[in-house]
């Protein structure tokens, strides 16, 4: 690699809501969620029906450079209501995302989201000048995570 060239670092962002723990994961963890939050994912479905757990896929289309690239992200480490880690594989990028809630004392939740996401291949090299885009595509996901956080109803606790 040129030695002026930095690769891209790890996006760490916090977020606290007023919503049960238990609430927030079922929502953030069902990574077909996605679309509804993240205004970098055009959509995104789960794979194949089922439980969601440790290989459980799921098919994105994320916009990058003004263009829809698929992305297959497979859950790598599923902890409910605590923890779920997702490595993602496109033609152009990998990714690895780990969600962690954290229930606080008055009935809300600490989100701890981190994600790593990395261009492949020739790409590799155009890191350095996508990081200021990276970076505010991970802080407009936060800001859309929150909305959709704030904006759920909560469930039936029967």
């Amino acid at each position: 690699m040129h030695p002026r060239l930095v690769a891209m670092p790890v996006f760490r962002r916090t977020l606290e809501v007023a919503r049960p723990v238990e609430d927030v994961f079922a929502f953030i963890g069902d990574f077909a969620n996605t679309a509804q939050w993240d205004p970098g994912v055009a959509s995104a479905t789960q794979s194949a029906p089922g439980a969601i757990g440790v290989g459980t896929t799921f098919d994105l289309r994320v916009l990058f450079n003004g263009k829809e690239l698929p992305m297959t992200y497979r859950v790598t480490a599923w902890e409910p209501p605590l923890r779920v880690e997702l490595r993602g594989e496109g033609a152009r990028s990998t990714a690895v995302d780990d969600i962690r809630c954290i229930a606080s004392p008055q009935g809300g939740t600490t989100i701890s989201y981190s994600a790593d996401l990395r261009l492949r291949g020739v790409f590799r090299i155009l890191e350095p000048l996508f990081k200021k885009k990276f970076t505010k595509t991970a802080d407009d996901a936060m800001a859309g995570m929150q909305t959709a956080l704030e904006a759920l109803t909560p469930r039936d606790p029967s």
